[in-house]
């Protein structure tokens, strides 16, 4: 897209009018009105917001529907896929099996899910709508079809709640709305009298509008401190994207300057770039480039190309007759109209004669004025109303108060992407028989399939109800349930967020008021991370260390494995009492003092200082240390029998290790160190060897890997809707068909996709 100085097509702008006046230097008779500056940088007049009439006059403005309809063909396609990756169809049996205790998080306890083959029915509707969307068929009825489908999966589990989907769901709402049918679409097809038919301007205006929101709401929410200090994403200056900057810069410097910098300065400047015609073509690079890295830093499945195809509605709404024009004449039968002549819609309002497409007409099509009807009204109020909303949503949580757990409320509604990181330390499950009064301990994560529980309180509460109703099946009578989770948000202190004295069977919550039984988030000792970066600095490889704060009046009870020797306790602020379980001892240690605590037992960490208390873990995995130090001499001792610098036989436990070169040969190794030591070479060498693939190669694989998920969510469906018809098969046939469904490709290397702590290179995040 060339740069241009006028706007027209940008934002709320109808056509290309300004292109053709720059296309021809020579002067023409016929030559428009001289347009002003506003409305060549705006595409609007000012008279246009001068009143309520003038107002739903330029809203209703006959629109190009070209790149709507290229737009709406794209995100029906991306929506066919995504049905099968992130929102599950490929695993749907394994979220909603029947019969299974299984404890759900949906928006509304009143939600549940259906049976399982019916599940699999409200999932055909969602891809059939999709499919309507980008075919243009029945576009109102597939969207209402997506969209109920849509909406309801969404809300059903509020553990997969994010910007993205919301996304997804906001546009397929918008688009059962619009005209997006009226450009290469079977509805065209079906009815001449829409086909290449304007659409109003408000339909642009929304998406544009949505799009903006996306970027410039997300960079607000990046102005917090914790993300301009480069503390919220800072794991991913280490990713092989970043390469290319670590010859010039150091690590620390890419994940302030390049990472979170340029993450903030792009989301602030997107939508301006995108908006102005001087400056689009470089926003398109900017965001492409932005997406494209997105797509391989995180798994968000479709978001980054739905975002790389919303970027052209920035264009003029002509670019597709101009960029399939350019396709040999054979092919028109099935590429979208390259014809300027598109026909009046009763959706706009024209309120002059004009011609209804560009001035690149030789013979313009005049259209009569017509009459301003209630739903151009409607349509005015609706995209005024749907904007006002848009922005005011991601700072309501004034209002949701109950939601706001150390974040911006609900997160997935608040373009707040990437600001909070969290790692967690400790999740300790107690319960409590209210009859006996016996104690026990249960496994984090029982009963549900999710862990994003752990960070919210609405989840905690609801998870809390789940196991007092299903505990009481296992002989556990009115249990009371207890919490103790320690997290650390955006590298702090390791901190409880609920307090553990709570029963959160008994508790209230509601998502109108604050959560009185979440821990404050200890933001004071907020500058000690600069100090923790110091500390870790100056500990060699083999060392660990962990950050922990509490609260006065509270303890932390620790296991230490005994895998981990010379473990030790240091106070770096407050007082703390160390009680050793088996010792039955107690040691008080003040600012700057440490034990070492015994491996293998228990200990508690008492606060007993009148504000809260800051140590750390320093402690060694003697068992990988000394693993390492086997792997290591191995390591030698197979590079010396290659070069032949090994002088001396090998004994019959260290044989494989000649034997290792053989590719696909299975070595047997009798020494277990020896097993390990060959296992982890050969995952190596199959990480080495994916690194370094080529294109093809890689496309290969990318390619297999989704066929084979999209197969199994097709044939799991194929059987669900034949139980559906006539009714369960014998179990032996539908035995047979499940094994047939999660049939996979040959893998020759084993687990591929297995992370390797120390494999070639850097983990891949």
């Amino acid at each position: 897209m060339e740069a241009r100085d006028a706007t027209a097509g940008a934002l709320v702008s109808s056509d290309g009018e300004e292109q053709t006046a720059k296309e021809d230097a020579a002067p023409k008779k016929d030559t428009p009105q001289t347009k002003g500056k506003f409305e060549k940088i705006l595409g609007f007049r000012r008279e246009d917001l001068t009143s309520w009439h003038s107002l739903v006059t330029l809203l209703n403005r006959p629109t190009d529907p070209a790149s709507l309809g290229i737009f709406r063909c794209l995100f029906g396609l991306l929506m066919v896929i995504d049905i099968t990756q992130e929102r599950g169809l490929s695993h749907l049996d394994y979220k909603y099996l029947d019969g299974a205790p299984v404890c759900r998080f949906p928006l509304f306890n009143f939600l549940k899910p259906l049976p399982l083959d019916w599940m699999y029915l409200v999932y055909v509707v969602m891809f059939l709508g999709a499919l309507g969307i980008m075919l243009g068929c029945f576009l109102r009825l597939s969207g209402l079809m997506f969209i109920s489908s849509y909406w309801y999966i969404f809300f059903l589990d509020k553990t997969a709640w994010n910007n993205h989907s919301y996304l997804y769901g906001l546009i397929g709402f918008q688009l059962t709305l619009m005209d997006g049918n009226r450009y290469w679409s079977i509805d065209g097809l079906r009815r001449p009298s829409i086909r290449n038919a304007h659409v109003p301007l408000w339909n642009y205006t929304i998406l544009r509008i949505q799009i903006f929101i996306v970027y410039f709401i997300a960079g607000i929410k990046k102005l917090d401190a914790d993300w301009v200090e480069g503390y919220s994403m800072s794991y991913l200056a280490h990713h092989w994207l970043f390469d290319p900057f670590k010859v010039i810069l150091p690590v620390e410097l890419i994940n302030l300057l390049v990472v979170h910098g340029g993450g903030l300065i792009l989301d602030l400047s997107a939508g301006y770039l995108l908006f102005f015609d001087a400056t689009r073509p470089y926003g398109i690079f900017f965001v492409s480039y932005f997406h494209c890295m997105n797509s391989q830093l995180f798994s968000i499945g479709m978001f980054s190309y739905t975002m790389l195809a919303t970027s052209p509605l920035f264009c003029y709404p002509d670019w597709p007759r101009r960029f399939f024009a350019r396709f040999p004449a054979f092919l028109s039968a099935v590429l979208p109209i390259t014809s300027t002549d598109s026909q009046p819609s009763t959706s706009c309002v024209y309120n002059e004669i004009q011609s209804p497409s560009t001035e690149r007409q030789e013979t313009p099509t005049i259209t009569k004025p017509s009459k301003m009807r209630l739903k151009h009204k409607l349509a005015a109020m609706f995209t005024i109303l749907y904007i006002m909303e848009q922005f005011f949503l991601p700072y309501s949580h004034f209002i949701t108060q109950g939601y706001n757990n150390w974040t911006n409320g609900l997160y997935g509604y608040s373009w707040d992407m990437m600001v909070h990181s969290r790692s967690h330390q400790h999740v300790k499950i107690t319960y409590k028989d209210g009859k006996t009064g016996e104690i026990g301990y249960l496994n984090p994560g029982v009963f549900t399939q999710s862990r994003r529980w752990k960070d919210h309180g609405d989840m905690l509460k609801q998870y809390g109800t789940c196991l007092n109703e299903f505990l009481p099946r296992y002989n556990i009578s009115d249990p009371e349930i207890y919490f103790d989770i320690w997290v650390s948000i955006n590298e702090r202190f390791q901190q409880r967020i609920f307090d553990p004295r709570v029963d959160v069977v008994k508790v209230d919550w509601s998502p109108f008021r604050p959560n009185a039984w979440l821990m404050p988030l200890l933001v004071d000792l907020s500058p000690w991370r600069t100090k923790f970066q110091e500390i870790e600095g100056s500990l060699d490889n083999q060392t660990d260390i962990v950050f922990i704060a509490d609260f006065p009046g509270l303890h932390l009870e620790n296991f230490v494995s005994e895998d981990l020797g010379n473990t030790s306790v240091h106070v770096l602020q407050g007082k703390v009492n160390v009680e050793v379980v088996e010792e039955k001892k107690n040691y008080t240690l003040t600012t700057g003092e440490q034990i070492k605590v015994p491996a293998g037992a228990y200990h508690k960490v008492y606060t007993v200082s009148e504000g809260p208390s800051c140590y750390m873990y320093i402690y060694v995995n003697t068992t990988e240390a000394a693993l390492q130090e086997n792997f290591t001499k191995l390591f030698e001792l197979q590079e010396r029998v290659r070069n032949g610098t090994e002088t001396q036989p090998l004994p019959p436990e260290l044989q494989p290790l000649m034997a290792a070169d053989d590719d696909g040969s299975e070595v047997n190794a009798t020494d277990p160190i020896v097993q390990l030591f060959l296992k982890r070479q050969r995952r190596m060498k199959e990480v080495k060897k994916r690194r370094e693939a080529g294109a093809l190669e890689r496309l290969e694989r990318f390619a297999v890997k989704k066929y084979y998920t999209i197969r199994r969510g097709f044939l799991m469906t194929a059987i669900a809707m034949r139980n559906l018809a006539v009714g369960l098969p014998p179990l032996e046939q539908l035995t047979r068909e499940v094994a047939f469904a999660n049939m996979k490709e040959p893998q020759a290397e084993g687990n591929q996709d297995d992370p390797l702590k120390d494999e070639v290179g850097h983990g891949e995040l």
